[in-house]
Parts: structure tokens; sequence; C-alpha cells
């Protein structure tokens, strides 16, 4: 499980983007937090065009299928749509991680139980 924004971790970061203009300007190897599709379709085809890592929210299983389609690193969605889209993750075999937000560590082992890849403390 990956673990990101908790304090006892060293995890990588997301920048939040809505332009080619911004994802330009992140640091190298870095990854960028794009807005719920259909709105950032041409930043979601811009990163995968260009090889660069992201992270994407989501808000019904549709938007993750094509996340990941779109060649998406991660999908960022609510903890009760990140339990339905694990097993059609697994099913389907997805490159794309599914990410849970939380509010508290406590979560983390709830999201732990259901097999989500990993969680983000808001």
């Amino acid at each position: 499980m990956k673990i990101f924004g908790h304090h006892w971790i060293d995890s990588e970061p997301f920048y939040s983007v809505k332009s080619q203009e911004d994802i330009r300007e992140t640091p190298a190897n870095s990854i960028v937090l794009l807005p719920t599709l259909p709105s950032s379709l041409d930043l979601a085809k811009y990163c995968q065009k260009n090889s660069v890592a992201y992270a994407i929210k989501v808000e019904n299983i549709k938007d993750a299928i094509f996340a990941n389609l779109l060649g998406a690193k991660y999908t960022l969605s609510s903890k009760k749509l990140a339990r339905e889209l694990m097993p059609i993750a697994q099913n389907y075999l997805f490159d794309t991680q599914v990410l849970a937000e939380i509010e508290s560590d406590s979560e983390i082992e709830e999201m732990a139980k259901v097999n989500v890849d990993g969680v983000v403390l808001k």
C-alpha cells in the first residue's frame, strides 16, 4: 500500500495543474494532479504523449477506466468509489493504481482491508 501525505513517510508530492504551462513548470520527475475528466482530457493526453507521470481525480467508474486507458499513474477518489474500483482494476489489470482520499491515518487500515492500492491524506 502506498501512503501519500503522512508525516512518517516521505512520498512523492502531487502538483495540481490546470494547463500545459503548469505541467512544464513542475519539478522533474514529479507527479502532476489533474482535475476530473472530461475537463482535463487534453492535459491527460498531453501527459500520456510526453511521458509525464500524473494522477487524476475521478468521480465514477467510467472515468477511472478512461484514466487507465489514458496512462494515468494514479486515480484519486473518495473512499467509497475506491472500494468499488478495486475489483474492476484488478479484473482488468489496470496499470493505474487506485488511491483513496482520507481524512486521517486511522482510515488506512480500512482501505488496506479492501485492497486499495494507496491513500492520500487530505
